[in-house]
């Protein structure tokens, strides 16, 4: 492949750009794929079963960043919207986006954006007890907010009911998913800087 580069070397900066493109796109659709794996590990519940989806969007927001960790959920949102079946069971298709659960699969976007929102700005310093709180308040809370908000307005589940069933049931796993997803992400910082969020490379 010839490539040019004038006397600025701006060549050379347009290729590096389309390169972190592709690297981008690999991420956001790794992220995605993981995702919808980690949904198909799951332990069956008569609304909402227990999957390992909350620790893959904790990690997409802390090791992607805000805009292509909400990608990543966005793209997997979009894939079950044209009925790819990435959701858990192997489920895709409007009505999944509209059932009991769609309250929590349409949080994902948002607490991977604000999950990556505050780690960009403590990275590259990312710590474990600094990534507890911040997957705990923007990654769990956020999710069983919207998914209860959810199970009420659109379900029509008692607020008792609702909380009853997309909560109580999920608060030792989601704490454990919390410490796991906190121990990860700086692991692979250390380990694959390339995948760091570029804003903060270039720091």
């Amino acid at each position: 492949m010839l490539v040019t580069v004038d006397e600025t070397g701006r060549g050379g900066v347009e290729l590096s750009r389309k390169a972190l493109s592709v690297r981008d796109m690999m991420l956001v659709s790794l992220f995605a794929a993981m995702t919808a794996v980690a949904g198909q590990i799951s332990i069956p519940l008569p609304m909402v079963p227990i999957t390992l989806q909350t620790l893959i969007v904790m990690l997409a927001g802390s090791v992607l960043g805000a805009r292509k960790g909400a990608a990543s959920m966005g793209l997997l949102i979009l894939l079950a919207a044209v009925g790819a079946p990435v959701l858990s069971g192997w489920k895709g298709g409007l009505g999944a986006l509209i059932g009991p659960t769609a309250g929590f699969i349409w949080s994902w976007p948002i607490a991977a954006f604000l999950i990556g929102w505050m780690t960009e700005r403590i990275a590259p310093n990312l710590r474990f007890w600094k990534l507890i709180p911040i997957h705990l308040g923007f990654g769990s809370v956020i999710i069983f907010a919207c998914g209860v908000g959810w199970l009420h307005f659109m379900a029509g589940l008692g607020w008792g009911t609702a909380v009853s069933t997309g909560v109580l049931p999920f608060i030792p796993g989601d704490l454990a998913k919390v410490v796991v997803a906190s121990t990860i992400a700086p692991a692979l910082y250390r380990a694959y800087p390339v995948i760091r969020p570029r804003r903060v490379a270039e720091e």
